[in-house]
């Protein structure tokens, strides 16, 4: 059977010379980064390149700048409560859209429930943000504001640079989650105004359990984890040498890789995009063109979309229904319903995201199976029974 993973918003294989660059940490250099000892340099010198190269891919002034994490949900938790643990209840003002990604969401109703002052901003049918809402919200009072970069599940790519605009006019910090397009559309800190981004590796042919913070100079954190003063005094715990030295060859690899690549994904979307719409009551969800190069995220009408995923692993492909970190719930997704869907139409979603080892024949294998499978589980569903009936 042939196989096809089009699941590259959930994750990314690690890219084999990713592998090679970690491999001599795991058995030969294998020192703690804190202690003062040959192994320990060696490991500390490791940290500081890798550091210094991430930095440099984003345009960041210093490389102390950026912090590493264990993950995006880390990065993005410590952005809220760790502002809002060091600014207290009634200087911290939080403002987030609707369609951020679970941690973002969750962290900011835990505040909330905490006695936080919090807002979410609604977002437009295609799911970009609305600018005269968070507006208000920043001339309020709001002065943390997070907005996600290119969404995880529509893949809608907002406009960072015109909310930073609008949040520094106002005396504002901007915080973007970048976990989704780090790598895959280019990002400049300075230019685009973020104060703090969140970011990862697993997203880009990285190791997984390793993410990183941008924090603009002069921005004040609480840490969460309290301990040995690692990462600037922000992340206490032995670092993840491997994983920092693989993250770092990743982005390296995205300086020659990610503009080529980005083309050949946008082509490879936009063909799949103009077959899947051609299956009756189908529709695209997310921006038409502001949107990712590797996603492509559908509703079909009068079906469940883990329904779709099951028939079309069982023809080889692997895609998802939404976000990878809400697929055990049962609930409709909150970034679907965000954007005005129903929750029948919610749930017949169907979320295919592209990677480099993706060719145009797999675009077509796609095009010619799920057409199919889409047909089969119609014929079983009493809605479209019903609806056919009725036309």
């Amino acid at each position: 059977m042939r196989r096809v993973y089009v699941d590259y918003a959930a994750t990314t294989p690690v890219d084999p010379r990713v592998f090679e660059a970690m491999k001599p940490f795991f058995m030969e250099s294998f020192g703690n980064a804190s202690s003062v000892n040959t192994s320990g340099v060696t490991a500390r010198k490791a940290i500081e390149e890798a550091r210094a190269k991430i930095a440099q891919f984003m345009n960041a002034d210093s490389p102390e700048e950026l912090i590493f994490t264990g993950s995006a949900t880390e990065s993005n938790n410590l952005v809220l409560k760790g502002y809002a643990f060091k600014h207290g209840k009634a200087k911290t003002h939080i403002a987030v859209s609707t369609i951020e990604h679970d941690c973002i969401l969750n962290a900011a109703k835990w505040l909330k429930q905490m006695g936080y002052k919090v807002d979410f901003i609604p977002v437009d049918q295609y799911g970009l943000i609305d600018m005269n809402v968070l507006e208000r919200a920043i001339k309020a009072g709001a002065n943390l504001v997070s907005v996600i970069h290119g969404n995880n599940e529509i893949g809608t790519i907002e406009p960072i640079q015109e909310i930073s605009e609008l949040c520094h006019e106002n005396n504002a910090i901007f915080h973007t989650d970048a976990a989704q397009s780090f790598g895959k559309v280019p990002i400049d800190v300075k230019r685009m105004g973020i104060d703090m981004m969140t970011i990862n590796a697993h997203k880009l042919y990285g190791p997984k359990g390793v993410g990183a913070l941008y924090i603009r100079k002069g921005i004040e954190l609480d840490p969460l984890l309290h301990g040995g003063g690692h990462e600037f005094g922000l992340r206490s715990s032995t670092e993840n040498v491997p994983g920092i030295v693989g993250f770092a060859k990743a982005v390296e690899l995205r300086k020659d890789e990610m503009k080529p690549e980005a083309g050949r994904l946008t082509r490879l979307r936009d063909k799949l995009i103009k077959g899947t719409l051609e299956i009756p009551d189908s529709h695209l969800n997310g921006h038409p063109t502001k949107r990712l190069p590797n996603n492509a995220n559908f509703r079909f009408a009068y079906i469940e979309g883990e329904a779709i995923v099951l028939g079309l692993d069982m023809e080889g492909i692997e895609a998802s229904s939404g976000s990878a970190c809400a697929s055990k719930t049962e609930l409709p997704s909150h970034v679907l319903l965000a954007i005005g869907l129903k929750p029948e139409e919610a749930r017949g979603s169907l979320r295919i995201s592209l990677g480099k080892y993706n060719t145009p024949e797999d675009i077509d294998y796609i095009l010619q199976v799920l057409p199919k499978v889409v047909g089969r589980l119609r014929e079983m569903s009493p809605l479209y029974t019903k609806a056919s009936q009725k036309q």
